[in-house]
C-alpha cells in the first residue's frame, strides 16, 4: 500500500508534513487558502500535481466552512478568483496550479453568470471540481505507471530492469501512486524491476528524505546515491533507463524538473541509456514554445548553505539556488510518459491537440 500524503473528506484537509520526513510522520490540518499557500511555499507539500491538488482543496475546505449568510454570488466569485491567483503565486515553475486556476476560474465565471445561480450552487461547483481533481490524478498516475512500464520494457528488451530516478515523484508528490515513481511501482508489481538507484537530490534532499522513504516503505529494492555519482552509476551499475518527473512540459517537448535533471539527461545520452520523463497532461503548458520561456524559481540561500539549521558553507560566500533546470527535448530519448501513452517529445503537441479536439 502506497503512502497517504493527503487526507481529505468534505470540510477537512490534512497533509503529511514532508519537511519532517523521514524522522517524523505528522499530519497537519489545512483549513484555508492562506494555509494552503503557506504549505506549498514552505514545501510541506511539493510535487507539481500535489501542489495543484492541495491548493484547490484548501479553497474547497475554506468555502465549505464559510458560514456567512450575507455573501452574494458576485462576492463569492471574486473571492474564488482572487484565491486562485494567490495560490498560483506560491511556486511559479510548476504549471499544474496555474492550469487548474485557469480551468476552475472559467467554470466559476460561467456559473456566476448562469441564470438562477446562487451562492450555494457556486460553492458546490468549486468543491466538487476540486474533489474530482483528487480522484482524477490518482487514476492518471496509474495509467502513467502502466504505459511507462510497458514501453520501457519493450524499448530496452530486458525481462528485468535497473532504473535510476531523481527527486521525488511518488505518492508524496501526487494524489497517490506517482508519476516517474509510479512507473517504477508498476515495474515492481509486474515482477520486472531488478533495482532502483535514487539520487539524494541536493540541496533539498527530496530523494534521500522522501523517495528513499517511499521505496523502503514499499519494500522496493533500492540504493541511494549522491547526485555527483550518476555518471559512475550509469557506467558501472548496468542502468537500463533513467526516468524522472516534470513540473512543466512545453510545446516543443522541453521539460522543467528538479535541478540536476539536465545533467542526468546529458550523462544518459553519453552512455546510450534511454531517458524518460513521466508527467500528467496537466503538467503540459502548450502556451510556451520552448523551455527558455519557463520561469525558474529560485529558493532561499539557506537551503544550500545550511543543513538542519546548521551552517556548513563558508560565511560570506555568494549563493545561486535555482530549484529547477530545463532538459532540452532532444535529450529525452525514451519518451514523455503521460496518462494518454508514451510520446516522442516532437509528437506530444499533436497528441494533446487531438485529445483537446475530442473533448
Amino acid at each position: 500500500m502506497s503512502l497517504e500524503a493527503i487526507r481529505y473528506r468534505r470540510g477537512s484537509l490534512e497533509i503529511l508534513n514532508q519537511l519532517l520526513l523521514p524522522q517524523q510522520s505528522l499530519y497537519e490540518a489545512v483549513g484555508s487558502v492562506r494555509q494552503g499557500w503557506e504549505a506549498i511555499r514552505s514545501m510541506k507539500v511539493r510535487g507539481a500535481p500535489a501542489i495543484a491538488i492541495i491548493g484547490c482543496l484548501s479553497l474547497a475546505v475554506e468555502l465549505h466552512n464559510k458560514t456567512t449568510t450575507e455573501e452574494s454570488v458576485d462576492n463569492l466569485e471574486t473571492f474564488v478568483l482572487d484565491s486562485l491567483s494567490y495560490l498560483v503565486s506560491a511556486r511559479p515553475t510548476a504549471v499544474n496550479m496555474a492550469q487548474a486556476a485557469q480551468e476552475l476560474g472559467r467554470i466559476v465565471r460561467q456559473e456566476a453568470k448562469r441564470e438562477g445561480s446562487t451562492v450555494e450552487s457556486l460553492r458546490e461547483k468549486v468543491i466538487c471540481w476540486a474533489e474530482a481533481m483528487l480522484d482524477q490524478d490518482l487514476k492518471d498516475n496509474r495509467s502513467i505507471g502502466d504505459h511507462g512500464a510497458l514501453h520501457l520494457l519493450q524499448q530496452v528488451g530486458q525481462d528485468k530492469v535497473i532504473v535510476l530516478t531523481h527527486c521525488n515523484t511518488g505518492s508524496l508528490a501526487t494524489a497517490g501512486y506517482g508519476t516517474a515513481l509510479g512507473v517504477i511501482r508498476s515495474l515492481h508489481t509486474m515482477g520486472c524491476l531488478e533495482h532502483v538507484y535514487c539520487t539524494e537530490t541536493r540541496p533539498y534532499n527530496q530523494g534521500a528524505r522522501l523517495t528513499a522513504y517511499e521505496l523502503v516503505y514499499e519494500e522496493i529494492p533500492a540504493t541511494l546515491i549522491a547526485d555527483s555519482m550518476v555518471s559512475m552509476a550509469m557506467k558501472e551499475k548496468k542502468i537500463s533507463a533513467v526516468i524522472v518527473g516534470a513540473d512543466r512540459v512545453v510545446a516543443n517537448g522541453d521539460t522543467a524538473n528538479k535541478v540536476g535533471t539536465y545533467q542526468l539527461a546529458i550523462a544518459a545520452k553519453h552512455h546510450g541509456i534511454p531517458f524518460y520523463v513521466a508527467a500528467p497532461s496537466t503538467s503540459c503548458d502548450l502556451s510556451l514554445e520552448h523551455g527558455g520561456q519557463i520561469i525558474i524559481e529560485e529558493r532561499p540561500s539557506q537551503e544550500l548553505t545550511d543543513i538542519n539549521g546548521v551552517r556548513v558553507a563558508a560565511p560570506g560566500i555568494g549563493v545561486w539556488n535555482p530549484a529547477f533546470d530545463v532538459t532540452p527535448h532532444d535529450l529525452i530519448t525514451g519518451g514523455i510518459v503521460t496518462e494518454l501513452g508514451v510520446f516522442a517529445p516532437t509528437e506530444l503537441l499533436a497528441a494533446l491537440t487531438r485529445r483537446a479536439n475530442k473533448v
